[in-house]
């Protein structure tokens, strides 16, 4: 079995890296099996980047052709002037997607804060989206307070940084420890030191409650069981996504937040099955 960093660099190997300049900044997109058309853009979480798909980028892209985005202000993506959150964001991922696909509608999987991105994307310009998957999402009123998050100080050693990335991914995104490893903590400790959006806000809201009723898309929704975010609330939320057109609500067993990467078999599985090629 191959470890986190050969994971890595495996999916890289497959890739085409593309920089993206728009109106609002440069963006870096990879794409895998390009040629493949049909569309599937990948958006994920916050203080990740495109490797939040380490997992789900090669099998995905057997069929599809596959596109992850770094978000503006996170990866290597340029953080677009005065954006500091996820409704910043939808004019620039816009932009992105014209650029590349045109006129063509698009399958879109978001993840979390990426999911609340779409979410923006999906009611402020609804002709970019063809379906919606989001996975683990925010923004529904309904996430719990995560009281065990702890913060970064000055003049910290590496060895204090990965303890505390440990705790954190921990607290909201794994559930297994047995997930965690070092090419883990040093895949976080990258993504988090190329976080500029410093000041979200929006994800403790309830905003997609209301943003859900300009959807025209096809909706589905992906969670793991175990996300921390939705202790004890994970069965209302089919309810509470009754406003847009939910085809299907699925939930992993055993799996936390970052439910594509800790059981990414089963995530891939009902993601292509979900959104059979058209």
């Amino acid at each position: 079995m191959l470890n986190l960093k050969q994971e890595l660099n495996e999916a890289l190997s497959y890739a085409k890296r593309i920089e993206l300049q728009t109106a609002s900044g440069m963006q870096v997109w990879h794409v895998w099996n390009a040629s493949a058309g049909k569309p599937l853009v990948l958006l994920h979480g916050g203080s990740g980047s495109w490797n939040h798909w380490v997992r789900n980028v090669l099998p995905l892209s057997q069929t599809r052709a596959v596109w992850a985005l770094d978000t503006p202000g996170l990866g290597d993506s340029e953080l677009p002037i005065g954006a500091e959150d996820a409704d910043d964001l939808s004019l620039p991922l816009a932009q992105g997607l014209e650029a590349l696909f045109k006129d063509e509608p698009v399958d879109m999987v978001g993840f979390s804060f990426g999911g609340l991105m779409a979410g923006f994307l999906a009611a402020q310009q609804p002709s970019l989206i063809k379906r919606m998957v989001l996975v683990g999402v925010p923004g529904l009123g309904l996430s719990n307070n995560i009281p065990n998050m702890r913060g970064f100080r000055a003049g910290m050693t590496s060895e204090e940084r990965m303890a505390i990335h440990k705790n954190n991914l921990l607290a909201i995104m794994v559930h297994d420890e047995n997930n965690i490893s070092a090419d883990l903590l040093a895949m976080q400790e990258h993504n988090v030191l190329r976080d500029r959006l410093r000041r979200r806000r929006i994800a403790r809201s309830d905003v997609l409650l209301s943003l859900q009723k300009q959807w025209t898309c096809e909706v589905r929704g992906i969670w793991g069981e175990k996300d921390a975010l939705y202790e004890g609330a994970l069965h209302l939320l089919p309810e509470l996504l009754s406003g847009c057109q939910l085809m299907n609500f699925d939930i992993i067993e055993g799996a936390g937040h970052w439910v594509q990467f800790e059981a990414a078999d089963a995530f891939n599985h009902i993601l292509l099955a979900r959104l059979p090629i058209e």
